[in-house]
């Protein structure tokens, strides 16, 4: 019997199995919170212990305010709907006011447990999933720290110094702008449109600095991912922006 004769009668076999119906795939469990604080331009915001999609962009308003949407993986423990409500409440999502010119970012999660809790080099996420939308006066300066996950920053002008252990860091700069570039990643690429040199690091890594001194200091590290500077153009206007317009 030819491969050809096996395999028409098991596709038959497979398409006569019932196929499960979108109706009964429930959607994850979720809750959304949104948290706003005046803040005067030109202050420092320190984002901690973030992880998944961080999007901030600069606005023209003199506060910052946040838009955090926790969710639960497909399917996850739907015997217990209870267990996924109290997974949401273990992780916190704190913009606190730390003096006139510092506003804080924090996120916390529930104390690990087990041999993975002293390992070093891991990540410090679990299952719950995070998307934050951030918006601040758009002169910020800007300190991050996050796990895993996107980082992306649109039209913030003042100083940014961001880290991620994996992901993506992009940024979304002004064309018009001069930048000091320090960006540095331990295994993956760095990718800039702007005007500087670039050289390998331990042959998995790059590292990459502008030409000249910028106005604007940008101070970038990765573990694991790629660094992308991108610039805004007149002609074109980057998603996070197209988000905020609609507010």
């Amino acid at each position: 019997m030819t491969n050809k004769s096996i395999l028409v009668p098991a596709l038959i076999a497979l398409a006569a199995l019932p196929v499960r119906s979108d109706e009964n795939l429930k959607p994850p469990a979720s809750a959304m919170s949104t948290q706003a604080a005046e803040f005067a331009p030109g202050g420092t915001i320190r984002v901690d212990g973030s992880y998944d999609d961080l999007y901030i962009e600069g606005w023209d308003q003199a506060r910052v305010e946040v838009e955090a949407t926790k969710f639960m993986p497909y399917e996850f423990d739907p015997q217990h709907p209870q267990h996924s409500a109290q997974s949401l409440e273990s992780v916190s999502v704190l913009l606190e006011r730390r003096s006139p010119t510092e506003m804080a970012l924090t996120t916390t999660l529930p104390p690990r447990k087990g041999l993975v809790s002293h390992l070093p080099f891991t990540s410090k996420t679990n299952h719950v999933r995070i998307e934050y939308h951030v918006y601040v006066p758009r002169n910020s300066k800007l300190v991050i720290h996050h796990d895993v996950g996107l980082v992306s920053i649109t039209g913030v002008s003042g100083d940014i110094d961001a880290s991620c252990h994996r992901g993506d860091i992009l940024l979304w700069l002004p064309d018009s702008g001069t930048y000091a570039v320090d960006a540095r990643n331990k295994l993956g690429k760095v990718s800039s449109d702007f005007p500087g040199s670039s050289r390998a690091r331990f042959l998995v890594g790059q590292e990459f600095a502008s030409a000249s001194a910028g106005t604007q200091k940008l101070q970038l590290r990765m573990g694991f991912g790629g660094i992308t500077l991108k610039p805004i153009l007149p002609e074109s206007e980057p998603p996070a922006a197209a988000v905020a317009s609609v507010k």
